[in-house]
């Protein structure tokens, strides 16, 4: 008997929803709906100095336009950090993680004395600066007071999981698993206690997600997630990336962007049908 997919969309109230919000969460409902499966809304509302409940409010308004249903009741981040906390503090247990001392500016400045860095899709891979720190040397810092950050330790994870991890995209088939791509990542922040890529693996798991769509921008972050679902021992969902909205020049829609959003063009009197219609023409490469 086939496995009806669960599919989730998961915004941050940073901002209000555009275009491209608009596209992904539609992408995520019918692909779940089309094989009678299961949409789930998750606000990802961890960063506390971004998240702000009102556009909370506003997103899901949009979403409620959009002609969009999820079940009750939604998973907020922000109640959760307790969890995240025990799944960090699993790893770290098992010396999969490490502290990180450097501010961004020690960073640049290591990268530029060694003439750059090899670069993921979130700047810039860490140089290493604190990864061969003595268990001494860290204690002391702690106990001074300095704040830090932990860090996957990839080449220990790569010991515990080997190089054999794959995952599977529904449009690009089965990939292999290359968390390379984006080094030794910050699991647990400096001021939030966690990280999008530690909170997401586990929700994913608790939600019973089956398959994870998502933007092409999070193309490399999957190979990252694959390798913390064999650390931790959790079910491996499908993914789907879809193509992404661009503008004029060719730069996807993003927040920082100013990007249209649902909310402007709600105030100007579009109907969801026709905004249905002109994501439609968009994803086919004709946007007006």
């Amino acid at each position: 008997m086939a496995v009806l997919p669960v599919t989730r969309f998961a915004p941050s109230p940073t901002g209000w929803l555009h275009l491209g919000h608009a596209f992904s969460a539609l992408f995520a409902y019918q692909s779940a709906l089309a094989h009678g499966g299961r949409f789930l809304l998750r606000i990802e509302d961890i960063d506390f100095t971004r998240c702000r409940r009102e556009f909370e409010t506003d997103l899901l308004d949009d979403l409620t336009w959009l002609g969009l249903e999820w079940e009750w009741p939604v998973r907020r981040q922000a109640e959760h950090l307790q969890e995240y906390a025990l799944v960090a503090s699993s790893l770290q247990k098992r010396g999969l993680l490490y502290p990180c001392f450097c501010t961004r500016r020690e960073i640049l400045k290591e990268i530029e004395s060694a003439g750059g860095a090899p670069h993921g899709s979130e700047g810039p891979l860490y140089p290493g600066l604190c990864r061969n720190l003595s268990e001494d040397e860290r204690q002391s810092r702690i106990a001074a007071g300095q704040s830090f950050a932990l860090r996957l330790d990839l080449a220990k994870a790569r010991e515990v999981c080997g190089d054999k991890l794959e995952w599977v995209d529904l449009e690009q088939g089965t990939q292999k698993a290359q968390p390379e791509l984006l080094g030794d990542v910050v699991l647990v922040r400096k001021d939030i206690g966690c990280s999008y890529h530690l909170a997401v693996v586990h929700d994913d798991a608790l939600q019973g997600v089956t398959r994870v769509t998502r933007g092409m921008d999070l193309w490399e972050a999957t190979h990252l997630h694959r390798l913390l679902q064999a650390l931790l021992g959790l079910e491996v969902p499908d993914y789907h990336h879809h193509t992404l909205l661009t503008d004029s020049s060719g730069r996807r829609l993003a927040k920082r962007d100013n990007a249209e959003t649902l909310r402007s063009l709600r105030q100007q009197g579009f109907s969801a049908a026709e905004l249905k219609a002109r994501l439609a023409r968009w994803q086919a490469g004709s946007p007006e």
